[in-house]
């Protein structure tokens, strides 16, 4: 039987996720494996999950469906419950399960440009990916961080997953905010953080989740650059191994086609 897996989100013709898990596919050996990207809006998700067969081995999700499928999962992982976003649906044994591969694509982007301890940090808008940015930070050992927001008063739900965190959050707004820190992350849309890049020259390094185009105008004279393209590439390793159950994804594999994409795209 053919396996299925896609990318569900509302905009998502533009995802490079169908390059990197048919690029792994290939490298794994898995001709009888197809992966899509699919429009869907949050109205459409209960009855697009309703509707799947037994083929179907996971769905990838981007905006703004990481929240919204909470009430169609049967179980869900300790750190998708923790930073309430799920990019990922395994389907297995007939049940649903949610789990989060945004918080492993971050740490491992930052690792790999070398940030791995760093003493503060300021996340730039407060929707799913700053939820998850929250959870990297944890992980690589804060216990306190900014978080920029247009306004305060919306940002109860995200506020909420740095209590159940552990992580001590203040809040700014944009037109207040200092990016004298050692690492400014930017969770922001294409576009919407440019206005801040000379305050983001003042941080040590800066990772913006945008990938394309790249590189972005608030990267433009940071210090130290990450983006979006790296996490990107680790979330989706991570989502490879759990839905076909492979030990270690391609990633190099993975990498290499990504690039070669954006390339081709022109970004």
């Amino acid at each position: 039987m053919m396996r299925r897996a896609a990318v569900l989100g509302f905009p998502v013709t533009h995802s490079l996720s169908p390059v990197l898990h048919r690029t792994a596919y290939e490298a794994l050996g898995l001709t009888g494996w197809r992966y899509d990207a699919i429009e869907c809006a949050e109205d459409g998700l209960a009855p697009f999950v309703a509707g799947l067969g037994p083929e179907w081995a996971g769905l990838s999700l981007t905006m703004p469906l990481k929240r919204v499928v909470f009430p169609l999962l049967d179980t869900v992982s300790g750190l998708a419950v923790q930073v309430g976003a799920a990019n990922t649906v395994i389907f297995r044994d007939g049940a649903r399960h949610g789990e989060n591969t945004d918080v492993h694509g971050i740490v491992r982007a930052l690792a790999e440009a070398g940030v791995s301890r760093p003493r503060s940090a300021t996340i730039l808008g407060g929707g799913a990916t700053a939820a998850s940015a929250l959870g990297a930070l944890r992980e690589l050992g804060l216990d306190e961080a900014v978080l920029v927001v247009r306004d305060p008063a919306r940002a109860g739900e995200t506020l909420a997953v740095a209590d159940r965190l552990g992580l001590s959050v203040r809040t700014q707004t944009f037109d207040k905010f200092d990016a004298e820190v050692d690492l400014l992350i930017s969770t922001l849309p294409s576009g919407a953080a440019d206005a801040f890049a000379g305050v983001a020259t003042r941080a040590g390094a800066v990772f913006d989740v945008v990938y394309s185009p790249w590189p972005t105008m608030l990267v433009s004279g940071a210090r130290k650059v990450i983006g979006g393209f790296s996490m990107l590439l680790h979330q989706a390793a991570r989502q490879v191994e759990l839905m076909t159950g492979s030990t270690i994804a391609p990633v190099e594999e993975m990498r290499r086609a990504g690039e070669a994409e954006l390339i081709r795209r022109g970004e």
